[in-house]
């Protein structure tokens, strides 16, 4: 079992920056690929990031490719993403997820634990 607790959230301008952070207890982080997911009002699920265990692999969704950037640290049990030039469509709950296969799993949404998630809500 493990628990994910998602922090960072909140409301920034068009072109602003944040960052969120998933803190992981229960089992190791480290035997987990790890990722984010995002869902807005109305709209399914998508995917937005994943890295693998050690952090060699990163996945990115197409729409945040080069303004999105995920990192682990398997010392603290932890995954982040780092968000800069944010959108008005960026706006959504931010889920934090792991995998006990390789992260490519979560780019289709296979995951086995799912954090609480944290909003993000990005002003025009």
């Amino acid at each position: 079992q493990v628990q994910l607790v998602e922090s960072g959230g909140g409301l920034v301008q068009a072109g602003g920056s944040l960052r969120l952070s998933c803190a992981a207890s229960g089992r190791t982080s480290s035997n987990y690929a790890m990722g984010w997911f995002r869902q807005a009002p109305g709209k399914e699920r998508e995917f937005v990031a994943a890295v693998s265990r050690t952090g060699g692999n990163r996945y990115y969704a197409d729409f945040v490719k080069g303004r999105f950037t995920i990192s682990r640290d398997n010392a603290k049990n932890t995954v982040a993403l780092q968000m800069n030039s944010l959108k008005p469509e960026d706006t959504a709950v931010y889920y934090c997820a792991v995998s006990p296969k390789m992260a490519a799993a979560i780019t289709r949404g296979d995951y086995d634990y799912r954090g609480q998630g944290t909003q993000v809500t990005v002003s025009s």
